[in-house]
């Protein structure tokens, strides 16, 4: 089996400890404690955190998973076949702009660190993926001679 030479464990790596960090932060962040404990009147304010934080934890996890599932395959935990079947990164859910508004621009920086690293991993997958339909496999080059050997045969 080949390994695809455009993800490197170096970049997995790298990108691994990127999303752990940004983890960390997405939980400190969203704790909503401290928005259900304001003085003021924050409805808007707690729907707000409430939504994009699901939004952006549900994003750095996703990206997380992804990235453990490379983890695993480079370390021949996991085959090709299971990472190509079972390793793929969810589509983005972006975050809501009427909800940006209302949350601090530290908060929105975050978001849109995890919005750019999800699209970051969203490029390798889609690259890692492209890189099996333009070289088909063996078993596939076989089917292909079959079905036209077959194809031949009864005419």
């Amino acid at each position: 089996m080949g390994r695809p030479s455009d993800i490197s464990e170096l970049i997995i790596e790298s990108l691994y400890s990127e999303a752990l960090l940004l983890a960390d932060e997405v939980r400190a962040v969203f704790d909503l404690r401290q928005v259900y404990n304001a003085d003021h009147d924050g409805d808007r304010l707690r729907l707000a955190m409430s939504v994009e934080g699901l939004r952006t934890t549900t994003r750095i996890m996703h990206v997380l998973a992804w990235l453990l599932n490379q983890r695993a395959y480079h370390s021949g935990q996991m085959s090709e076949f299971a990472l190509r079947r079972h390793g793929t990164l969810p589509e983005e859910r972006p975050s809501d702009p009427a909800n940006l508004t209302v949350l601090e621009p530290e908060t929105c920086a975050l978001i849109g660190a995890t919005e750019a690293l999800h699209a970051r991993v969203a490029r390798l997958d889609a690259a890692w993926r492209d890189s099996f339909t333009e070289h088909p496999s063996a078993v596939q080059r076989l089917r292909e001679r079959l079905g036209r050997e077959l194809r031949i045969a009864s005419i």
